[in-house]
């Protein structure tokens, strides 16, 4: 029954990834979400697990890719920074950050020559730019 149940979640979870591509990066953080919380919690983890998911694909959804494009126009030099750049993880207050042009919503920088899409709001990274 419980498997029944976590396989019937991720079911749905998946149909509605197919409706909704616009919304990749909270649908498959709450498909991946529901997968890791049946793992773990059964049932009740799957649901969970969702949810947790589903926010944090929200919060962490790639820009769309006329900002990249935007992004990889610009002439920024690049500035040196000693830890690993991580895709969710926060940039510090020392790292510049520029506006994208024409797109409010995503600053930049260019660390350890590699262009860096960030949420102005959190400092988050949301894309490394290759």
């Amino acid at each position: 029954m419980n498997r029944i149940l976590a396989a019937s979640i991720l079911a749905g979870a998946a149909a509605f990834a197919s409706n909704a591509f616009a919304q990749e990066g909270t649908v498959s953080g709450a498909v991946g979400g529901a997968a890791t919380g049946a793992v773990v919690g059964g049932p009740v983890g799957a649901v969970v697990g969702g949810v947790a998911g589903a926010a944090i694909g929200t919060i962490l959804a790639p820009p769309p890719p006329e900002v990249r494009t935007v992004v990889v126009q610009q002439t920024t030099p690049s500035v040196v920074y000693d830890q690993p750049i991580v895709v969710g993880q926060p940039l510090p207050t020392t790292v510049v950050l520029y506006p994208v042009p024409g797109y409010d919503n995503y600053y930049y920088t260019v660390v350890n020559n590699e262009r860096v899409i960030v949420d102005p709001q959190s400092r988050t990274v949301l894309q490394v730019v290759n």
